[in-house]
């Protein structure tokens, strides 16, 4: 499919030029400088990605799935460019600050805003070093045949994304990846809630109680799937021994590919269980307690007045979890499925993305591949947490 790159300038000017047509027009500015504004964001937005890439999506010997492709980077671009200054446009035409300063005072602020750049030299440099570099070369190396230790490298467009449509087993590990993550998240913080509920409790020595809670958390994945790895091993773990003895059942905890995932699961709500305990501990504090008072006074129960008054005020604690929960459970087990489960485990049944990643990457050398996965893992992630914000956000309740 042969798109021209003019072609392509030209949709993105007519897009933007819309775009900040409405915006000038909503503000009751001079239209004939929103239209040139949009059309320059637009053109710019429709290349942004495709012109790096030398159009190769488009060419004639690729695939249609190759040119869909290419029309999301095109409008990915396009949205990337246009939809912020559409923003700054917007709120400089209604005369409002783009940042918002009502909850901050005014002595903290500079009189001068070119005050602010040499003081974020140094912090804008170790960003552009640590993280702008490594990202960009992550998005090179995801449109290169790319072996470590190579001397030279080939392009091969956007095949390294386009092939994962096409392969079921990497389809397989996404699904994987997913309900595993589902599970992690839960049941950490389901029965983080219900321990540190507990701990809260005035007991004696409950200080030492929740100290001991926390531990499991100071302790790295890899050591996590040492201790699981001693305890569920098949064939002379301490779980099967018991289960053996008392039950007459033995699991295969960790060559079992139905098994297997659930014992990763478990290692890893383990691990995460202490930083979820010691938040829901300190937002428990926070809970004031003559609330609590006044729905036993009107005869609520125990549970009405959690679910009522405790779970409500807890919901920022909890949207944080969520968050750095659902972080934890895509990025962080591969040390605790590399101990348990070499490999990935029986079948392929504890691979997970970032599994696959560092599979690749590491073990195959082909960087190239391993690129390419990580930004759609990457990319899965913050779309995950745009969901979060965009629906949870608005069910936490900040304050009484």
């Amino acid at each position: 499919m042969i798109v021209s790159p003019v072609i392509l300038l030209l949709v993105g000017a007519v897009i933007g030029a819309a775009a900040l047509g409405y915006v000038f027009r909503r503000a009751g500015r001079w239209l004939l400088l929103g239209l040139p504004l949009g059309a320059v964001a637009g053109g710019f937005g429709a290349i942004l990605f495709v012109a790096p890439l030398g159009y190769c999506t488009f060419e004639t010997e690729r695939e249609q799935l190759d040119a869909i492709f290419g029309f999301l980077l095109v409008a990915a671009g396009i949205a990337l460019v246009v939809l912020p200054i559409s923003w700054v446009a917007g709120r400089l035409l209604r005369h409002e600050s783009l940042v918002s300063t009502t909850s901050q005072p005014t002595q903290g602020t500079f009189k001068h805003w070119w005050i602010a750049l040499p003081l974020l030299v140094p912090t804008l440099t170790i960003l552009a070093l640590f993280l702008y570099y490594p990202s960009a070369e992550t998005l090179r190396l995801s449109t290169m045949l790319s072996r470590l230790g190579a001397r030279r490298e080939v392009s091969v467009c956007v095949d390294n994304f386009t092939r994962l449509v096409e392969d079921p087993e990497y389809l397989d590990i996404i699904g994987r990846t997913l309900y595993m993550s589902f599970f992690i998240v839960v049941l950490s913080m389901g029965l983080s809630l219900l321990i540190a509920t507990m701990a809260y409790l005035p007991l004696r020595g409950a200080s030492i109680y929740r100290i001991l809670l926390v531990w499991p958390y100071a302790m790295s994945p890899a050591v996590a799937g040492i201790i699981f790895l001693l305890m569920f091993n098949p064939s002379g773990g301490m779980v099967n021994y018991l289960s053996g003895n008392w039950f007459g059942i033995k699991l295969g905890w960790l060559n079992d590919p139905k098994v297997a995932p659930w014992t990763i699961i478990l290692a890893s709500v383990w691990k995460s269980m202490g930083f979820n305990i010691l938040f829901y501990i300190a937002g428990l504090q926070n809970v004031p307690k003559d609330l609590i008072e006044a729905g036993a006074i009107d005869g609520a129960g125990v549970v009405r007045r959690f679910w009522h008054i405790v779970w409500p005020l807890l919901s920022p604690t909890t949207f944080f979890l969520i968050v750095t929960n659902v972080t934890y459970a895509f990025f962080e087990t591969y040390a605790t499925i590399d101990y348990l489960t070499p490999g990935g485990g029986p079948l392929q049944s504890t691979t997970t993305m970032m599994y696959r990643v560092i599979q690749l990457g590491v073990y195959n050398n082909d960087m190239g591949k391993a690129a390419a996965q990580s930004i759609v893992l990457f990319m899965m992630v913050i779309g995950l947490t745009l969901v979060l914000f965009r629906t949870g956000g608005r069910q936490v309740t900040y304050g009484v």
